[in-house]
């Protein structure tokens, strides 16, 4: 740390001094980067500078078994880190989400944070790229820290609540058991279904979803650590990420494992990009559930009518007494949001050049935005929408008994051509089905059986 002056001092690097503010915890290249990068004024997200903080907490101490770094230190930097983790100094990371590609930037700001703070605890310097970094390089120790991240985040948050959210759903079906309505298809009547199968449909959707997650995340927990520069493990003991490793799934009750090939894992962000596949999948089926819940509570009387959200605010500034379906709205929002985050993913994805692939910080802040995004969206869907959802009998009752969808069970009394015939009649006549079906001669009987609503929801059963 050089001399202050004037409320900043002056910090060296390889390139020579650079000017730091007194109150900054981090070094001079941070300093370069952030006037380097004035982006976005977003900063990489606080489950990223955790799940950093974590490795570099592990690192220190792995390091210190393997007798590269004293023991003092990496106690020092280990107590840092997990002062970090914990949230402490969050303000001391202002690097820009978009920085250079492999993340360098936010690694050595972590490595100068800690240093920084290791030295005030030990009265001594500590080497910003030489203890805090030592067995690593920002090419594999950075994407570690996302897949932490991520797998945190979709264990921690998005898998409870989307089963949190199922098991509303499941909820809804089983009070909605009985409810007979007109089924949809093409936004046109089709033949009766219950609400309650609706909502078992949606229940599926997100429990599906969680099985795509839990199904991902083997991927997602093999770690690039180890590989250093490109993947040949240079300035790396063998043993060095194995016990790294072990110690992030003690903390996390994770299963994090070495990648299988460094190669792999240095020059491709493939997994990352899987597991934003797979929100973009949970998005779509979050996005359908709540467009139809917002057409099935359209109204109050010229709309479909058939179920009650429940009233949270005032919809409108002109028109009083309007109530707008506001969870459902931010829910489909949030979906597009998530599936635009996957585009740029996809895209950071191919540009793997090599042994690096290097548009990693865009790519944690899409996938970790899309996680949080959806487990917020399915907490709110759930909590502030689907356990308060009421069927509207009247509704459901007018659009089941109104279909003349209905006439398909004649098919096998009557035929096809025949029952056509009487829909066509009905449509243009405006008189019901049972009416004109009566008058063509279709025995009582035939329709008393066919035309049973509930029977018909049950699939004839």
């Amino acid at each position: 740390m050089a001399e202050a002056s004037g409320g900043y001092r002056i910090e060296h690097d390889s390139m020579g001094e650079v000017r730091v503010p007194d109150s900054a915890r981090w070094g001079a290249q941070t300093q370069r980067a952030v006037e380097n990068f004035p982006i976005s004024g977003l900063r990489i997200d606080t489950a990223l500078v955790g799940a950093l903080a974590a490795i570099k907490g592990a690192a220190a101490l792995e390091n210190a078994r393997l007798k590269l770094v004293p023991k003092d230190v990496a106690a020092a930097l280990a107590a840092a880190a997990d002062q970090v983790a914990a949230g402490q100094w969050d303000d001391q990371f202002p690097v820009d989400v978009y920085q250079t590609g492999s993340g360098t930037s936010s690694n050595m700001n972590m490595n100068e944070v800690l240093a920084h703070l290791a030295g005030e605890a030990l009265g001594r310097p500590v080497r910003p790229n030489d203890e805090p970094n030592a067995s690593q390089s920002s090419n594999d120790v950075f994407p570690s820290a996302i897949h932490v991240a991520a797998c945190r985040l979709l264990v921690d948050e998005l898998i409870p609540a989307l089963e949190h959210l199922a098991a509303a759903l499941r909820n809804r079906q089983r009070a909605f058991k009985a409810v007979v309505k007109s089924g949809r298809t093409h936004l046109m009547d089709a033949t009766p279904v219950t609400l309650g199968q609706e909502f078992g449909g949606y229940a599926a959707a997100i429990e599906h979803g969680v099985e795509r997650i839990r199904s991902v995340l083997p991927r997602v927990a093999e770690l690039p650590l180890g590989g250093t520069a490109v993947g040949t493990g240079l300035n790396a003991p063998k043993a060095f990420a194995k016990g790294v490793i072990a110690r992030l799934a003690d903390q996390t009750g994770i299963a994090f494992t070495e990648a299988r090939d460094h190669f792999e894992a240095q020059g491709a962000r493939d997994a990352l990009v899987e597991a934003s596949g797979v929100c973009r999948v949970v998005a779509v089926s979050l996005y359908k559930i709540a467009n139809d819940l917002r057409w099935m509570s359209s109204g109050p009387r010229t709309g479909l009518g058939e179920i009650h959200l429940p009233d949270l605010q005032p919809g409108s500034s002109i028109m009083p007494g309007k109530v707008n379906p506001v969870i459902p709205e931010v829910v489909m929002q949030v979906a597009a949001q998530v599936i635009g985050n996957d585009a740029a993913i996809t895209i950071g994805g191919m540009q793997g050049n090599f042994e690096l692939n290097v548009r990693i910080p865009l790519i944690a802040r899409n996938l970790l935005q899309s996680i949080s995004l959806l487990a917020a969206a399915a907490t709110v869907l759930n909590e502030k929408c689907v356990a308060g959802i009421r069927a509207n009998r009247a509704g459901t009752t007018r659009s089941a008994e109104s279909t003349l969808a209905v006439a398909t069970a004649l098919n096998p009394h009557i035929g096809y051509d025949r029952a056509s015939e009487i829909v066509q009649e009905a449509t243009r006549s405006g008189r019901s089905l049972r009416e004109v079906a009566r008058e063509a001669g279709v025995e009582e009987g035939i329709l008393e059986e066919a035309l049973d609503l509930g029977k018909m929801a049950r699939g004839g059963r």
